[in-house]
């Protein structure tokens, strides 16, 4: 959670359609937008103009939108809906009564155009109270600085010496799989009656709990 600069505000309703409008939804996601999403604000705009940070090539502004949720759930699909509308790196606050998450994807330009922006995966913050305390926005040269520092306050491990942020979050995609993976074969594990067959099982377990300790180091 981060204190935003007065001059960013903008405090500007989102309506649903226009979200419609540019990503198409599927009947699915729309009845998720129905089902799940209260309403959406376009709270603050981080840009040159606004916090006094040049843009680069890959970042040219960083967008905060509050989101009110009828409920806890917000599927991800909807995040991607509205990413997929607006071309800008977002931020999510997920507001839930008297709870708030702060939530968004990892966005990489498209190897085929530079123009693109490839979502890549979804990190977000615990719940928290809204009147927990927020910190300042890092310091940083320009707008790409502040994104990947903004970024990594979200990510679940530290990054590595000589790692790049696009190297960091490929690791920890292969941890989430292989974590899931982990929890697949140990439910096996528990279910398994034949000796012959738990023998194999812990084995495979005891080599992916090797890989997640390297992946997690």
């Amino acid at each position: 959670m981060f204190i935003f600069p007065q001059k960013a505000f903008l405090g500007r309703p989102l309506p649903k359609s226009k979200i419609y409008q540019f990503a198409s939804p599927t009947p699915a996601v729309k009845q998720l937008f129905v089902s799940q999403i209260d309403n959406i604000v376009w709270q603050y705009k981080l840009a040159p103009e606004t916090i006094n940070l040049p843009a680069t090539e890959s970042v040219t502004e960083i967008q905060i939108f509050d989101i009110s949720l009828k409920g806890s759930e917000c599927d991800l699909s909807v995040l991607r809906c509205i990413d997929a509308a607006i071309p800008f790196n977002i931020f999510f606050r997920l507001i839930n009564g008297d709870s708030v998450r702060f939530t968004t994807a990892f966005k990489r330009q498209s190897e085929s155009s530079n123009e693109k922006l490839v979502i890549e995966r979804y990190f977000s913050s615990d719940w928290l109270h809204v009147d927990s305390p927020c910190e300042p926005l890092p310091i940083a040269l320009n707008l790409q600085s502040l994104y990947e520092q903004m970024l990594q306050s979200l990510l679940p491990s530290s990054q590595r010496p000589t790692e790049s942020l696009n190297d960091q979050v490929s690791r920890l995609g292969e941890l989430q799989k292989k974590q899931t993976e982990l929890q697949k074969l140990e439910s096996r594990l528990q279910k398994e009656k034949q000796f012959n067959r738990k023998v194999e099982l812990n084995a495979q377990i005891r080599i992916l709990k090797i890989a997640i300790s390297q992946l997690e180091n």
